[in-house]
């Protein structure tokens, strides 16, 4: 390395986190040795990722000759962390320690991180890279699956007591479809996982819990658990006509995706079994007019549907962010200090509802529908925290869209600290 390159740290979004100023120093540092540094800088960003408690860790190249931008989600935030030297020596250095092929710069990629110097922090449970080429070189993301031991039962998801009742209540039926809706890092998969530990911990009985996931996120003991694999064939459309001939009591599908797995999973709902899966919609209203537009047909859907949750995750207010605190040890000077669930939550059997989806009425409408048989919305749920003083309004219109929170929905509470 001819000249010495100088690490550079953005300013996060909130007060500069010691945790990533130490990366910094500690990159430039490694930079002493060209032959280690990406072997010592690929370990630094993944342990300083543990320690934040980050989802994902980017590497982004960038027009500037040989640099990465390294950005941390962090509670479901993008954080932006040191420049990183020698991009392609450190993309090599990921690919070797996750099994791909460091020869090909070409195509998307994706593995597994089997070992490295370090062990895992004891809340991570597997770290997955996945590569992809771009203008200026290859992108990396490392996803860290978080292991889900404070959220293994419905009570321990923190929801509101009629939420929770309802899905206990939904969780009592033999047969139906439980829907688990929100978009992306809403948190669906970890409530799944709990519904299937109640279900297993509270049947009469043995129930043949089989499930089918893209991917199989962590083990829950005593459950079949399968994985889609595109390559050799095993769709969800295959994997579930193949499961329907396993004699289950309980389907996990990890996600509808399409009109076919759509029709696949209400035949089961409606010939004995309990189904539950997830489904990328805004709410719960959306979620009805949405598999009425992949074809399913409305007196199908009113009588297979038994429970739809639509869930958003909110950043709890760190202490630190009343009191003007600098370099907080428990947030690390980001302002928030974990996240909590709230949602909605609707049993689509009563009579107007039926009405709504046997007309299939657009989204508002059902939404009209459901406040007024009873549905507390995201969006008061939302504002209720504010209230309470969990979150702040601003972090409200980051997750469910600053639109909601105007004209008619316009709060009558105080602006964020």
């Amino acid at each position: 390395m001819s000249e010495r390159t100088e690490i550079e740290v953005e300013r996060p979004l909130a007060t500069e986190s010691p945790l990533l100023a130490e990366l910094g120093k500690t990159l430039e540092k490694h930079l002493n040795s060209r032959e280690t540094f990406a072997v010592e800088a690929v370990n630094s960003l993944i342990e300083t990722a543990e320690k934040l408690g980050a989802s994902d860790l980017h590497l982004v190249p960038e027009s500037r000759d040989g640099m990465l931008v390294s950005r941390f989600r962090i509670n479901g935030v993008l954080q932006p962390g040191p420049r990183v030297p020698l991009a392609a020596n450190v993309i090599s250095r990921l690919k070797v320690i996750s099994g791909l092929l460091t020869y090909r710069t070409d195509v998307p990629q994706e593995g597994r991180v089997k070992s490295r110097g370090t062990q895992l922090q004891k809340d991570v449970s597997e770290i997955r890279v996945s590569t992809f080429p771009t203008l200026h070189g290859e992108k990396a993301v490392v996803r860290f699956f978080i292991g889900s031991e404070e959220f293994r039962f419905v009570r321990d998801l923190g929801l509101s007591d009629d939420v929770t009742s309802g899905i206990e209540q939904s969780l009592g039926e033999t047969s139906g479809l439980f829907l688990i809706c929100g978009p992306a890092g809403s948190g669906k998969t970890t409530t799944a996982y709990a519904l299937l530990r109640e279900l297993q911990n509270t049947a009469y009985g043995i129930r043949n819990i089989c499930t089918l996931e893209d991917p199989v996120e962590a083990e829950i003991a005593g459950i079949s658990q399968s994985q889609v694999k595109i390559d050799s064939g095993l769709t969800y459309q295959l994997g579930l006509r193949s499961l329907m001939r396993q004699d289950p009591d309980v389907i996990f599908v990890g996600e509808i995706r399409d009109r076919e797995t759509a029709e696949i999973v209400f035949q089961a709902a409606l010939t004995g079994h309990l189904v539950l899966s997830t489904f990328h919609a805004a709410s719960v209203a959306e979620a009805i007019s949405r598999l009425t537009d992949m074809d399913v047909e409305p007196y199908v859907l009113r009588s297979a549907l038994m429970g739809v949750l639509a869930q958003r995750l909110l950043r709890r207010i760190c202490q630190c962010m009343q009191n003007r605190q600098e370099a907080c040890p428990e947030c690390n000077g980001l302002g928030y200090s974990g996240r909590f669930a709230i949602a909605e939550f609707l049993r689509p059997q009563s009579a107007s509802i039926s009405r709504e989806i046997l007309d299939r009425s657009d989204a508002r409408e059902i939404n009209a529908a459901a406040l007024k048989s009873g549905m507390i919305s995201l969006v008061q749920r939302a504002l209720s925290a504010v209230e309470q003083g969990e979150t702040t309004l601003s972090e409200c219109a980051r997750v469910l869209g600053p639109c909601v929170f105007s004209n008619d929905n316009a709060p009558t509470i105080s602006p964020d600290p």
